[in-house]
């Protein structure tokens, strides 16, 4: 884990809250505009942890940004959306990105919006094509998943995000409310170095948890079991021809795309 401390500080109610309000007249305007837009990060989790939620504060897990996930064919659109809500768009970002990602900005309000269009590429890529429909407001929660584990430098607060997630829901072959680990393990099982990260990654937040003193005893045990369970689904999925190619190299060869801070 590196020692980042970005999102990681103290964060006073109202400047939280400034972020989640600003997040619910987004949504409230996309889905009235007809536009998918799915929350990631740390607003995602946030959303889906009614019970656990309080953690990201309790531990120092602050907002710094609202990120979404989109499809290309609604580019166009989402431009119209944020310009119509206050938002200047970083243009430069979009043409270097090939039109992947766009950013928008709010600079008096203190505001920055992310807008990763088909997938997120970082370490790895996260494919949402067909994905974004299957939850609201956020992705679904194997892509939440996946979104921190395949950070090859996680840092603190995507091991925060995790625990809450893990804590809250359960394993099982479906979306509803459950983290998909049939999705995952099917995308492991045919991509080696996706699989390298997220089973590191995984035991990385299973040790990490047991020193958190905000956590009580049975809620590390469930993290515990919850990622103990997660990679015995992982390696009973049947590999791909080229998993096992590339599994005799090994970590010989670098697995992952560097990238800078992943956010």
């Amino acid at each position: 884990m590196t020692s980042s401390s970005i999102g990681m500080s103290e964060q006073g109610q109202v400047e939280r809250e400034k972020f989640e309000n600003e997040l619910k007249r987004i949504l409230s305007a996309s889905d009235n505009a007809g536009i998918i837009l799915r929350v990631i990060g740390s607003l995602a989790f946030q959303m889906h942890c009614q019970k656990y939620g309080y953690l990201q504060a309790a531990m120092g897990r602050a907002y710094t940004d609202i990120d979404f996930a989109a499809y290309h064919k609604q580019t166009k659109e989402i431009q119209v959306l944020m310009a119509g809500l206050g938002y200047h768009e970083n243009r430069e970002v979009f043409i270097v990105s090939e039109g992947n990602r766009s950013i928008f900005e709010k600079p008096e309000a203190g505001l920055h919006l992310d807008v990763f269009f088909g997938k997120l590429d970082f370490c790895h890529v996260i494919q949402w094509e067909g994905r974004l429909e299957v939850d609201h407001p956020s992705i679904p929660l194997a892509e939440m998943l996946l979104e921190k584990m395949q950070i090859v430098q996680i840092n603190e607060k995507d091991i925060i995000d995790t625990i809450m997630l893990l804590l809250e829901h359960p394993l099982g072959d479906v979306d509803n409310e459950t983290i998909n680990i049939k999705r995952i393990a099917g995308l492991c099982s045919t991509d080696w170095g996706l699989w390298r990260t997220t089973t590191m990654n995984l035991d990385k937040v299973r040790q990490l948890a047991r020193s958190y003193e905000q956590l009580k005893e049975d809620e590390k045990g469930i993290i515990d079991s919850q990622v103990k369970a997660a990679l015995a689904r992982i390696d009973q999925e049947p590999k791909s021809l080229a998993w096992r190619l590339r599994a005799r190299v090994g970590d010989r060869v670098k697995w992952y795309k560097e990238v800078d801070e992943v956010e």
